[in-house]
């Protein structure tokens, strides 16, 4: 953990959220906080309720019970956009990348809510439009440089090997200038190496933008090593809230992880 790191006040507070699918309970009655400049981990085993939760703070998912309150407004049936607008940004477990796009055009698809031209002056190329997409494609180009992949910008994504398309996919989170950024497991599938920059990555984000962090990862050393707190989930319920020391010598985090109780 980065002991330099100042966290702050509350700015993500989540309250008694359940989550059903027909007779299935994918979240029961899950209680955390998110402080100011944190990283957050949410950790369990496979079918915990991980992504679900993710699913439900950025607004895919709509859950039958419980609030959400993202500095101090609080909210109950919000779709994603209006959730992006409010400040939290989200990348996926399986790549949502515009495959057949460039890198640029992909980071690109990330100033969308942030641009105030219509379809019909973008179309047309009006001189509002083209200034303001120098001005994004601006911003664009530092968090190319920020992410060290200058030498892709111009290459299609599909193209590019696995660890580099997750470093698009936060670069296009980035591009959203999100105030809380949602990770879903950006490290899944990396070797050792595309992890030590994945790692570096996530901490530099959060020590350079100030960028809150909520991170699902199940390397636990990676957890261990980069965040300030852990919630742990086990089919749904949550059996582990604390610091990453705490968490590790939890009784239920121990039996869960071992499958010795369920």
């Amino acid at each position: 953990m980065n002991s330099t790191r100042r966290v702050g006040d509350v700015v993500l507070d989540v309250r008694d959220i359940s989550l059903n699918f027909g007779g299935v309970k994918a979240l029961s009655d899950i209680s955390f906080d998110v402080r100011e400049h944190e990283v957050r981990a949410i950790i369990g085993p496979n079918g915990a309720g991980k992504s679900s939760m993710l699913n439900c703070i950025n607004g895919v998912y709509q859950p039958q019970h419980g609030t959400i309150t993202f500095r101090g407004r609080t909210f109950q049936h919000m779709n994603s956009r209006q959730v992006a607008e409010m400040g939290i940004a989200r990348t996926f477990q399986n790549l949502a990348l515009f495959k057949g796009m460039n890198v640029i055009d992909n980071l690109m698809s990330g100033r969308n809510l942030k641009m105030k031209s219509n379809l019909f002056a973008q179309a047309f190329r009006l001189p509002s439009a083209q200034r303001e997409e120098i001005e994004h494609r601006a911003f664009v180009e530092r968090i190319i440089d920020f992410l060290e992949i200058q030498p892709y910008r111009k290459t299609p994504v599909g193209r590019l090997p696995y660890g580099l398309q997750k470093r698009v996919d936060l670069g296009r989170a980035l591009a959203m200038e999100p105030q809380v950024l949602l990770l879903d497991e950006p490290m899944a599938g990396m070797n050792v190496e595309e992890k030590q920059d994945m790692c570096r990555f996530v901490l530099d984000v959060n020590d350079e933008f100030g960028t809150t962090i909520v991170l699902i990862e199940h390397d636990m050393g990676v957890v261990m090593d980069i965040s300030d707190r852990v919630v742990v989930l086990d089919y749904g319920r949550k059996i582990g809230d604390g610091a990453p020391d705490e968490v590790r010598a939890n009784p239920d985090v121990i039996s869960a992880y071992l499958g010795t109780v369920h």
